[in-house]
């Protein structure tokens, strides 16, 4: 499992370590313009969110677009979930869970849309982990990857308040140039790869940092929240996501 940068132990630690997991998911939420315009232009019935847990995209496509969703991850705490869905107005018969290792398990049906938001990153070999999200895109389905950019600004931020963090990530990965070409060699078509935010940054269990570094990352979020208002584009160096989309 030389391709895993991170373990079973590691998740269990990390989502642990996380309180009040169970949120409100707003209408606008992440990407949702992005997801909306696939739902719609491609008539998509049902989805799969890939190293997802706690679900949030799986209950914001149940919840604000009714589709017949699945959650598949390494590590899935049912009453967290079950959570989140309560305050969503769902209930667990509203979504599918798969807990398994995506590497030992062969799709049992393949979906409309398969998406994951910050999974491919934790992997070394990016083409291998991008075929295996492939493999569950039906003909005439879309692929949606979402993941961090940390070759821009928030990555140098990462890098020097967060080491441990930015250690679990393949940086290499984060370059659209890269994502494109694999989805074109893997005979997806219409592919779009690119940066996405004009600018934001952010810490792992920030509340655990000094008072300093919390102080440093508020300035620096603040400064450039100003200078892409004035100056709005996205860029390798300062928008906080790369998108890839494509069908298969």
């Amino acid at each position: 499992m030389a391709n895993l940068l991170t373990d079973r132990a590691f998740w269990v630690n990390y989502w642990e370590s996380k309180k009040g997991l169970a949120v409100q998911l707003p209408s606008n939420y992440l990407f949702h313009r992005q997801l909306a315009e696939i739902i719609s232009k491609n008539s998509v019935k049902n989805a799969i969110e890939l190293g997802g847990f706690p679900g949030y995209y799986a209950v914001f496509l149940k919840k604000y677009f009714d589709l017949d969703v699945t959650l598949l991850d390494y590590f899935v705490h049912p009453p967290v979930v079950n959570e989140l869905l309560e305050k969503n107005g769902l209930t667990e018969k509203d979504i599918h869970i798969i807990e398994t290792d995506l590497f030992n398990y062969q799709p049992e049906q393949t979906y409309d849309l398969v998406l994951s938001c910050g999974l491919i990153e934790h992997f070394n070999d990016t083409a291998d982990i991008i075929k295996r999200h492939i493999a569950f895109v039906k003909p005439g389905g879309t692929l949606f990857i979402t993941l961090p950019n940390f070759k821009a600004v928030n990555g140098w931020f990462q890098k020097n308040f967060d080491k441990e963090n930015y250690d679990k990530h393949n940086i290499n990965s984060m370059d659209p140039a890269l994502l494109k070409r694999i989805c074109e060699e893997a005979g997806l078509k219409d592919v779009k790869s690119g940066y996405f935010g004009r600018f934001s940054i952010w810490l792992e269990n920030e509340a655990e940092k000094s008072a300093g570094v919390r102080l440093f990352k508020k300035l620096v979020w603040l400064s450039g929240k100003i200078f892409t208002r004035i100056i709005p584009f996205e860029s390798k160096s300062l928008s906080p996501y790369i998108i890839l989309e494509a069908r298969k």
